[in-house]
């Protein structure tokens, strides 16, 4: 087994630019922070905990696809490596790394924000699956995917509806991104939650252990630990809700008091009044007409669409045109 841990960014790059990020979300109205700002170990350990919740349907669905359809997708594909964009749930990398080793292949990267998390998982994983070559690279997938090092022929996979990330207007021009990248015998995998009825939705993002609210706070701390705020996240609700016209869930936290803080590395004064709202997530929800729509715009041919018995998850397996 062996892990090589890559870094295409310095550290610096990557305090510059989430400083950056936070100086513009926090001008603006309402109050926003991206997401790329929740990418810590904690953040990572939070969600892990999250994906075994029972109100949580999302990983177990994409798990129970990937163990019926792992090994026709990888066999479709026939990558010489796995490469993942960003951090996530461990059970369906490790579905699709055990194919691509039962066709050859023994070879996985991922691209994260997280050194931490990289380390964290690429111990993990090469614990578990001794034959495995990992390379884990600290970059942005959204700025650094043309640096990544590949060995042969690609499977990018973009899991547990990351793509719900993204707003209806930054989807195209991310899918693009990836695109570019594709070599010709190169293949592109997107797990997607689907639009369902608002209960389960509003149930699977307040769980009643209160497992969801701890990570959306834990931006709080991240804030504080980079930018030298003190925010206290008990000054502080979450709130999750379904907007049925976007067909997506957002994250917010909403001040229960009056909060000022200066925030010394962006010279600026924070203050939140009672009941303002700083937005965090969102989390979209699809349907096949909309992926195959954004597929064919970002220049790529869906070649497969696999769902589960529920209609709650579905695998897109998409090629470049």
């Amino acid at each position: 087994m062996s892990l090589e841990i890559l870094s295409l960014c310095a550290p610096e790059d990557f305090v510059r630019q989430r400083t950056e990020d936070a100086r513009r979300g926090l001008h603006a109205s309402p109050k926003t922070l991206t997401a790329r700002l929740f990418h810590d170990a904690r953040a990572a350990a939070l969600f892990e905990r999250i994906t075994r919740l029972p109100e949580y349907y999302l990983t177990r669905a994409e798990t129970a696809l990937l163990e019926r359809g792992a090994e026709e997708l990888v066999a479709l594909a026939r990558p010489r490596e796995l490469l993942e964009l960003g951090t996530g749930s461990l059970q369906p990398t490790r579905l699709l790394l055990e194919a691509l080793h039962r066709h050859g292949g023994r070879r996985f990267v991922r691209l994260e924000v997280s050194p931490d998390a990289l380390r964290t998982d690429g111990e993990r994983l090469t614990a578990e699956l001794p034959w495995l070559e990992m390379l884990g690279v600290v970059g942005d997938p959204e700025r650094h995917l043309d640096a990544v090092p590949r060995s042969g022929p690609r499977l990018v996979c973009l899991l547990g509806s990351r793509l719900g990330s993204f707003s209806a207007a930054e989807r195209v021009p991310f899918l693009r991104q990836v695109r570019a990248r594709l070599e010709p015998r190169d293949h592109f995998l997107l797990g997607v939650d689907l639009v369902k009825p608002r209960a389960r939705l509003h149930a699977a993002y307040n769980d009643v252990e209160g497992v969801t609210e701890l990570y959306n706070k834990n931006l709080l701390l991240v804030l504080n630990r980079a930018l030298g705020t003190r925010l206290d996240p008990g000054d502080f609700a979450h709130r999750a809700f379904y907007d049925p016209k976007l067909e997506r869930i957002e994250l917010r936290l909403v001040a229960l008091r009056h909060i000022a803080t200066r925030l010394a590395r962006l010279d600026l004064e924070l203050v939140f009044e009672p009941t303002e709202e700083l937005h965090t997530l969102i989390a979209c929800k699809f349907r096949r007409e909309v992926i195959a729509a954004c597929f064919k715009d970002a220049g790529l041919v869906l070649e497969r669409w696999l769902t589960d018995e529920p209609g709650d998850f579905a695998l897109a397996l998409g090629r470049p045109v």
